[in-house]
């Protein structure tokens, strides 16, 4: 055997020995095709090496680093959850109802307020954006309470005539199953607070 047929002897060698380890137990499975973007798919012919008088030992010359689109081999990247900046909405007016107070002063006066669900986190930037510093929704009535007057009135003023506004705090109809008839009885309930 002569130095020049060594290396593609080496190849051979090498390629049976991959393809007998492959098979293993799942040798009725076939063997799955190389990526194209894989730098290890991607089969280069090593070069013969041959004693030269620069290098008289034969090793090879170690690995050049790749280059191009070729990924550069890096620490992995620390990975964090995602979570969400915790919202932050503003504060209701010294003074004025929250939300809970408005729904507890209809059932004492023996208003419905069915199926009671605090969404206030649809007042902030990741909900709706709507301002508001309070919001509970119930079948009945969805209750608002906003940080200023004139906030309060623009929105009410968009939902016309499915709303009612004291001060800050606005009622709204629009999702709400109540009669027509039935609503001045929530708006009194909230005049008098």
């Amino acid at each position: 055997m002569t130095h020049r047929s060594l290396p593609a002897v080496a190849v051979l060698v090498i390629a049976a020995a991959l393809t007998a380890g492959c098979g293993g137990a799942d040798g009725d499975r076939p063997a799955a095709a190389p990526s194209a973007a894989s730098p290890s798919s991607v089969a280069s012919p090593s070069p013969a090496v041959s004693p030269t008088a620069a290098d008289p030992s034969g090793v090879p010359a170690p690995a050049v680093p790749p280059a191009g689109d070729a990924p550069a081999v890096q620490p992995p990247t620390e990975r964090r959850p995602a979570s969400p900046p915790p919202v932050v909405l503003p504060r209701r007016p010294t003074g004025s109802p929250g939300a809970k107070q408005v729904i507890d002063a209809f059932r004492t006066a023996g208003l419905k307020v069915p199926n009671p669900r605090d969404r206030s986190v649809d007042c902030g930037p990741d909900g709706l954006g709507l301002g508001c510093s309070e919001l509970i929704a119930t079948d009945a009535v969805t209750v608002y309470v906003f940080p200023d007057e004139t906030s309060a009135g623009d929105l009410a003023a968009t939902w016309g005539g499915q709303s009612y506004r004291r001060g800050p705090v606005v009622l709204n109809y629009l999702e709400a199953r109540t009669p027509a008839a039935d609503r001045p009885r929530y708006e009194r309930v909230l005049a008098g607070l």
